[in-house]
């Protein structure tokens, strides 16, 4: 009876009218939230097959997730420790309706803005840890992205540690304009003074990392990772089509492409980054 009595979590029954009959037709409808389209294979999937990697059983696609959830799979538990969560947008522009978007951002992700920082440990192994959140206006380089993240590298510095981070974005932040673009000149400095002081770098690309942050502290790791298929790339597809008057490959922009040209040095999957982190990591001692 207990199965029967639950019935109505899997399936609504919504009123139909029909044309073609006065008497009102009871459809089964399936909630939208029990499956997933994977954007890969196209295949319908049971979201609890994902599992809580959120990996396609057809065709192994990393499905997009949360900061929060990334840090479940990777970070060991009650190690992180969230750091300079208290930096305010300015709104330099004063864009129309961006404090607005920023607000709705913040309610609908749970995050402060498009990257987590902090300090934590991977199987024991403390490092600095940037996780960016493409579900916060896709993960926009904005000047409090660009602040967290130089804040962090510094504080690795002056902590002797690796710094390891997830990138995901949509590129510059335009209702940032000029001070938005700023951030890749700004991030990349703090990079190299990391490396001067001869700590590891290393960076995991997920699904997509875009523009001025591919452009920037993207490309920057001693050891750059990728998850499996992921969009990588500055300029978008269309764009370059128009610019070189040429088709590009159907894989061109995709983690495999970059590893065959020798843009990324391995794809991993993602129930193997946990590892695949804390020994590089560790081999390295916190740097070089």
């Amino acid at each position: 009876m207990a199965l029967f009595s639950k019935k109505d979590k899997y399936i609504r029954i919504t009123p139909h009218n029909s044309q073609k009959s006065l008497v009102s037709q009871l459809v089964p409808e399936v909630p939208d939230e029990l499956f997933a389209k994977c954007p890969a294979c196209k295949h319908s999937i049971y979201q609890k097959d994902l599992g809580p990697a959120k990996i396609c059983p057809e065709c192994s696609y990393n499905f997009r997730i949360s900061a929060q959830e990334r840090l479940t799979l990777i970070v060991d538990e009650g190690s992180f420790q969230e750091l300079f969560d208290d930096i305010e947008c300015q709104d330099p522009l004063r864009f129309p309706n961006y404090s607005d978007k920023l607000k709705k951002a913040k309610e609908e992700t749970g995050l402060h803005e498009a990257v987590l920082t902090g300090k934590a440990k991977v199987k024991g192994v403390p490092m600095a840890l940037a996780i960016m959140d493409s579900h916060f206006i896709m993960a926009s380089m904005g000047t409090v992205v660009g602040e967290k993240i130089t804040r962090l590298i510094e504080l690795a510095i002056k902590e002797n540690l690796a710094l390891v981070i997830f990138t995901a974005s949509g590129g510059a932040r335009m209702q940032e304009g000029i001070m938005s673009l700023m951030q890749m000149a700004k991030v990349s400095a703090a990079v190299k003074r990391h490396s001067n002081a001869g700590l590891f770098y290393l960076t995991v690309l997920t699904d997509p990392t875009t523009g001025g942050v591919t452009a920037s502290f993207a490309m920057q790791g001693d050891i750059i990772l990728a998850e499996p298929q992921s969009l990588v790339g500055f300029a978008g597809r269309r764009v370059i089509e128009t610019t070189v008057r040429e088709n590009l490959p159907e894989d061109f922009q995709k983690a495999e492409f970059l590893l065959e040209h020798g843009f990324v040095d391995a794809i991993v999957k993602r129930t193997e980054l946990r590892d695949t982190i804390a020994y590089l990591v560790a081999f390295h001692g916190g740097g070089r």
